[in-house]
This record gives structure tokens, C-alpha cells and sequence, in this order.
């Protein structure tokens, strides 16, 4: 497979590709994305359940994968701690992203240190100089790019394909793990002794900034901690969507940049994890 594609060849790719990975574990997996995409693989880690197991399956499988994050500068320390925790159990470094240093300073001047919670408008501004903008410059080049998607972790993502299009980007979007269970996950992580983040332990089942994160009260959907002062169910989150930022488009107000929040759709019963039995998905 050679990029770029015309929108009509990367849907017929991306849906040849989804047939070729249904059936295979994932080891075979990720040796069939490597050998079939041409071109930069980048696999984008915020260092949750998700992409941590794929961390540890890329590495195990000797992917050619780059493996990178997101530094919004304003994350949990646990988080970063599961970031070096990550780099010294593999033996590599991770390529962190940061906003651009102007973007941050003119919004802070203009709206506060926590000018996010004035509207929302004001902090999908946030996020997308903090998120949006940094993985449009680490998908630059790109072929192919990894998740640690998974169609259980809620309504918005239930039909999550292993591999689809990405027509605004121009690039191949992998997810490996769509089809594996919350169970699955769990496994490998306990099994492999894989590093993940200590607030999963905490009532913390989606990990964000900081600032815009609290841990779930007992009943709550997973995702309830996040941006928890909005009206609920208008919360919007995510970069996983259709359409990269534009140009000439201030970051966080392009349309389809942020994706709408949904109720987690498991049981409660499933919301509780221990260090050796993590069963809460970032």
C-alpha cells in the first residue's frame, strides 16, 4: 500500500484490511498492519488500559510502530508516572507533543489559567491547542495510525472498526483492539505485568488533564468524571472523529473536531479494579 489514496481506494484499503484482521490475534495483527501499511505507522498513547496493552503487544511484536503522546501539560502526576514507568520497563523513549507555547500563553492571558471552565466553547479552545493541534503534528507523514480504540468503551464507539479511513488526514486509522472485551484487556494486563495508572484504582475509569478530571461516584457512567461542571450529556471530548482541524480555523472550534461524551453502557457492577486485576478502561 502506497499513500496517498483517493478517498473511493483508501475506503476499498481500509475495508479489505478490517476483513484481513478480524480473524487473527493480535501478535498477527499488528505484524499484518506492519507489513501491509507502507509509510510512517504512529500509535498515539494517553497511557490508558488500551494503550498500555498495545504498548506492550507493539513492543513484544518489535512493530516498526512509532509510539507517542500527547503532553497537554496539564496531566495527572500519576499519569506522567506511568509514562516513565512505561519508557523503563521496554527500554525506550516516548515522543511527547506539546501545545505550542504561544497558543498557551495567549489563552491563558486572554481567558485564565482555568479559562476552560468559563464555557464550553472555551474549553474545546483548550483542547485543541492542547489536543487537537499537537496530533496533527504527530500524524504529519503518516500511513497509518494506531488506537487503543475499543467498541465496548461506550455507545459512541460501539461500531469501531479493527481499520477504516481517515479521508481528512489521508491515512489508514488502525484499531487493533475494537473487538476485545473489557476481560481480555484485563488479562493481559495482569498476566504481562503491564505499568498502568495507579487512579484506575481510584475511582478514576477515564483519565484526562488534570484540571477536567474527578473520579465516578458509585453508579456513574465511566465517563461522568470528565469536564463534570458542563451540563450533562453535552460534554465533548475525544479526537477520534471525522475531519481534522482546518486551517485558518481557530483549534478547538473546527467542526467534528470533539466527539459527544455517551453513557458507559456495562454494568456497575464492572466499575471496580485492584493493581493486579485492573478492570477500568482510560
Amino acid at each position: 500500500m502506497t499513500l496517498p489514496l483517493d478517498r473511493a481506494a483508501l475506503d476499498v484499503l481500509a475495508e479489505d484490511l478490517a476483513t484481513r484482521l478480524r480473524p487473527l490475534a493480535l501478535p498477527a495483527r499488528l505484524a499484518l498492519i506492519d507489513a501491509t501499511v507502507d509509510g510512517r505507522l504512529v500509535f498515539t498513547t494517553s497511557f490508558g488500559l488500551e494503550d498500555q496493552a498495545l504498548t506492550h503487544a507493539l513492543r513484544m511484536a518489535k512493530s516498526r510502530a512509532e509510539i507517542v503522546t500527547l503532553d497537554t501539560g496539564r496531566l495527572f502526576p500519576e499519569t506522567y508516572d506511568t509514562w516513565a514507568e512505561t519508557e523503563a520497563a521496554y527500554g525506550f523513549r516516548i515522543r511527547a507533543y506539546a501545545p505550542e507555547r504561544e497558543a498557551e500563553e495567549r489563552f491563558v492571558e486572554e481567558s485564565g489559567i482555568n479559562g476552560f471552565r468559563h464555557s464550553v466553547a472555551a474549553r474545546q479552545a483548550c483542547c485543541g491547542f492542547r489536543k487537537v493541534e499537537p496530533l496533527g503534528r504527530a500524524l504529519t507523514g503518516a500511513a497509518g495510525w494506531l488506537t487503543g480504540l475499543r467498541a465496548g468503551q461506550s455507545a459512541n464507539r460501539a461500531e469501531t472498526p479493527l481499520a477504516e479511513a481517515d479521508h481528512a488526514r489521508g491515512l489508514i486509522k488502525l484499531n487493533p483492539l475494537a473487538d476485545w472485551t473489557r476481560e481480555a484487556l484485563a488479562e493481559l494486563i495482569h498476566q504481562n505485568y503491564v505499568p498502568y495508572n495507579v487512579l484506575h484504582d481510584r475511582g478514576f475509569p477515564s483519565i484526562g488533564c488534570a484540571p477536567c478530571t474527578r473520579a465516578v461516584k458509585v453508579g456513574e457512567p465511566e465517563r461522568a468524571g470528565r469536564w463534570w461542571w458542563e451540563q450533562a450529556g453535552k460534554q465533548e471530548c475525544g479526537l477520534h472523529v471525522a475531519g481534522a482541524p482546518g486551517s485558518g480555523i481557530t483549534p478547538g472550534q473546527e467542526p467534528g473536531a470533539f466527539e459527544p461524551a455517551q453513557s458507559d453502557t456495562r454494568p456497575s457492577s464492572e466499575s471496580s479494579s485492584t493493581k493486579t486485576n485492573p478492570e477500568l478502561a482510560a
